[in-house]
């Protein structure tokens, strides 16, 4: 794995007993000793810990110290409204492109005098080119170095971090705060990509090891590798960048309609002005031709993704493809995410899913597959 880059716990992983692959420019941990399913049943009955330092950081400050002109520039580039963003608070986004598909999507959070933003591994370099190139003359963006990123995630979250850092049981779903543990400075916010309360934690590289070794030592928290993340947030109903969105998909076929506020829909005081924005407002309106949807294959085999998906059980063109797909170990059993055509989207329908030649029964399935567990 030479020529990948390491984030700030590669030690601590390799001292763990983690196996390690290639993800998105780095070597990271897929999975630990105990192993996928068993990691991923323990962070949904406790707390999990991930290393997301592969993620980018960026941090958007406005030439004029006021927030209001950051918020209003990267409103350009995002059909969310960041203006009424309230301080100490995040709120989920995503880069459109002018054909209203989507780059990336990323968290943004106000936390007063600027705008932190936190994007995905593979689009970090694009992303901060793209926000450089259409914000430089009223920002300063800036990709945060030398700060490690980790997840704790699971309804013992709380509990195991209020031990090091007292006052992050006070925070709400999608709050951020600051804190500081021996010394170093702790950004915080209450959100993550399993469906689970918890936190992703941004604090320096060089204290990294230790504040993950004090969570790890504790009873209820194990480290989580790439696979069981990708299962988790497949349960929890949560695109993955690259597979179930991308800029084929519009944020609208993909189900994020709910990202978009209200004030930046047709009618609304700052109503589009970002890119894509007429076939996005088009699609609010009037529908999309596919739909992003959750299936349940009978039997055990995983409809993984590419699996194509069928109207019939013999014959006709297929009305859509599985894009996410793998075993749940929470619901026991297969599942997958797909797009198929909005005729073929209600919950409930049979359709049928080609694999190894056969066309095997799946029913389309509301998601989330688990209920979420966000603290309110």
């Amino acid at each position: 794995m030479s020529g990948l880059k390491r984030t700030a716990l590669h030690d601590s992983h390799i001292a763990l007993g983690a196996k390690m692959v290639p993800f998105a420019g780095y070597e990271m941990p897929v999975q630990y000793p105990a192993g996928v399913l068993k990691e991923h049943l323990h962070c949904r009955a406790a707390a999990g810990l991930f290393d997301v330092g592969h993620m980018g950081q960026v941090i958007v400050r406005p030439r004029s110290g006021k927030l209001a002109d950051a918020a209003l520039a990267l409103e350009t580039l995002v059909p969310v409204d960041l203006l009424g963003l309230g301080g100490n608070r995040q709120r989920y986004g995503f880069f459109t492109d002018d054909n209203g598909g989507i780059l990336d999507d990323l968290m943004i959070a106000n936390r007063g005098d600027h705008l932190f933003v936190v994007v995905n591994a593979a689009c970090k370099d694009a992303d901060l080119a793209h926000m450089q190139a259409h914000l430089g003359a009223s920002c300063e963006v800036e990709l945060i170095e030398g700060r490690a990123l980790v997840a704790l995630q699971g309804p013992m979250a709380e509990t195991a971090l209020a031990r090091l850092v007292p006052g992050v049981a006070a925070m709400r779903f999608m709050d951020v705060a600051t804190f500081g543990w021996q010394g170093n400075g702790l950004w915080v916010s209450r959100s993550g990509y399993t469906g689970e309360d918890g936190y992703e934690i941004s604090l320096p590289d060089s204290a990294a090891a230790a504040f993950a070794s004090a969570l790890v030592d504790m009873d209820e928290v194990e480290p989580i590798g790439l696979g069981a993340r990708d299962s988790l947030r497949l349960e929890a109903g949560l695109c993955l960048y690259g597979s179930d969105i991308d800029t084929s998909t519009s944020p609208i076929e993909a189900g994020l309609n709910w990202a978009i506020q209200k004030v930046r829909r047709t009618g609304g005081d700052r109503a589009g002005g970002f890119p894509g924005a007429e076939r996005i407002l088009r699609e609010l309106a009037e529908g999309t031709a596919r739909r992003r949807v959750g299936l349940r294959p009978e039997g055990r085999a995983p409809m993984r993704a590419h699996t194509l998906l069928f109207g019939e059980p013999d014959g006709g063109a297929p009305i859509g493809e599985v894009t996410s797909g793998g075993f749940g170990p929470n619901i026991e059993g297969p599942m997958s995410m797909a797009y198929v055509a909005t005729a073929q989207a209600a919950i409930g329908t049979s359709i049928y899913a080609e694999l190894r030649g056969k066309r095997l029964p799946v029913t389309v399935t509301a998601m989330p597959f688990i209920p979420a567990n966000y603290k309110r």
